[in-house]
C-alpha cells in the first residue's frame, strides 16, 4: 500500500529568492508563495503574522521606492522565517506616528507588532537597504 506523505526536510527549499518591480498585485502574490513555502516547511503557524508583515513592506516599495524594483527572500528556520526586502533607495523607512484618521504611516508599526523582531540594514555603499523581519526562529545576532 502506498502512503502519500508531506514533503521531507530535505525535499524543501530553505530559501526562496526574486527580483522584480512590485505593482498592484505583487503583494497578494507574494504572500501565496510565502504561504506555500511555510506549509511545505510545517512553519504554517507563522504564516499569518509573515503574510501581514510581508505585505506592509511590499506597499513600502510601493509607495516609497522610485521604479518600485527589489529583491525578496525568504529565509527559512527551524522554527520560523526572515523575510527580506531590499531595494535601491537610499531613504531609510521611518516607523510613523499616524493620527487617528490618517490613511497610511502605519506599515512599519504594524511589522514591529506581528514580528518577534524586525529592522533596517542600509548598504555599505549608500546606495540602498535591506528592511527584514522575523517571525519565530532564532534571533538574529545583533548588526545583522
Amino acid at each position: 500500500m502506498n502512503h502519500v506523505t508531506g514533503p521531507q526536510a530535505a525535499d524543501v527549499e530553505s530559501q526562496y529568492h526574486a527580483e522584480f518591480a512590485m505593482g498592484a498585485h505583487s503583494a497578494r502574490h507574494l504572500r501565496r508563495v510565502l504561504r506555500l513555502c511555510l506549509g511545505r516547511s510545517g512553519l504554517s503557524h507563522v504564516a499569518d503574522a509573515a503574510e501581514l508583515a510581508l505585505t506592509e513592506l511590499v506597499a513600502n516599495v510601493v509607495r516609497h521606492v522610485p521604479g518600485r524594483r527589489c529583491r525578496v527572500c525568504f529565509l527559512l528556520q527551524p522554527d520560523g522565517v526572515r523575510v527580506e526586502v531590499a531595494d535601491g533607495c537610499p531613504r531609510l523607512p521611518v516607523a510613523a506616528e499616524a493620527g487617528a484618521l490618517g490613511e497610511g504611516g502605519r506599515g512599519l508599526v504594524i511589522v514591529a507588532a506581528v514580528a518577534d523582531r524586525w529592522g533596517v540594514t542600509p548598504y555599505a555603499d549608500g546606495r540602498g537597504k535591506t528592511v527584514w523581519f522575523e517571525c519565530g526562529g532564532a534571533a538574529e545576532p545583533p548588526g545583522s
